[in-house]
């Protein structure tokens, strides 16, 4: 991945690619599905992402000290921190044909998380990163290149979106900070 100069290093990819009609329409369909099933989908995510990043959980003084992804799948703060992702994400999935109200739901999400949570915004491509991976293998038989260009698009955009309100709040200030 090619980085850009600039305040703070981008990479390219992230930078947010238009998601096309046809895209959204996919995005919209499979999310649906993956909605219909939301708690377990984003239980899921969560354990996936404290288990391959165990340094998310440092923000999570309920359960930051869990190994066990049993124990954590059983974790009522973990269950209702799921549904508030999967709950946004839906938010975004059914808005995406109104750009100023998807920026308007990241950002409040980014601003939430920087100042409120400080966590680092690095934490967002590696969530994001992990939602692709549990939607690919949930819908495996279903999930076509296609697809997975689409949901791509989704995780950029979100991604995106969620940074550029880190960098509105001023979020490089912060030492360590990586964008």
């Amino acid at each position: 991945m090619e980085k850009v100069q600039g305040e703070m290093e981008i990479e390219r990819w992230e930078r947010s690619e238009e998601i096309s009609d046809a895209e959204k329409k996919v995005i919209q369909e499979t999310w649906s599905r993956v909605y219909a099933n939301c708690e377990d989908v984003g239980v899921s995510i969560l354990i996936r992402l404290f288990v391959n990043f165990p340094s998310a959980k440092q923000y999570f003084s309920q359960f930051k000290h869990m190994e066990d992804p049993l124990e954590m799948e059983r974790s009522l703060q973990l269950r209702k921190h799921a549904q508030r992702v999967m709950g946004a994400i839906n938010t975004v999935v059914e808005n995406l044909s109104d750009p100023e109200k998807v920026s308007s739901i990241l950002a409040l999400v980014g601003k939430a998380h920087a100042l409120k949570h400080k966590v680092e915004p690095i934490y967002f491509k590696k969530l994001t990163g992990v939602m692709l991976e549990v939607i690919a293998e949930e819908y495996a038989n279903d999930f076509t290149p296609e697809m997975h260009s689409a949901w791509t698009k989704m995780k950029t955009l979100i991604y995106t979106h969620v940074t550029a309100a880190y960098k509105e709040v001023g979020w490089a200030q912060y030492p360590n900070a990586t964008l």
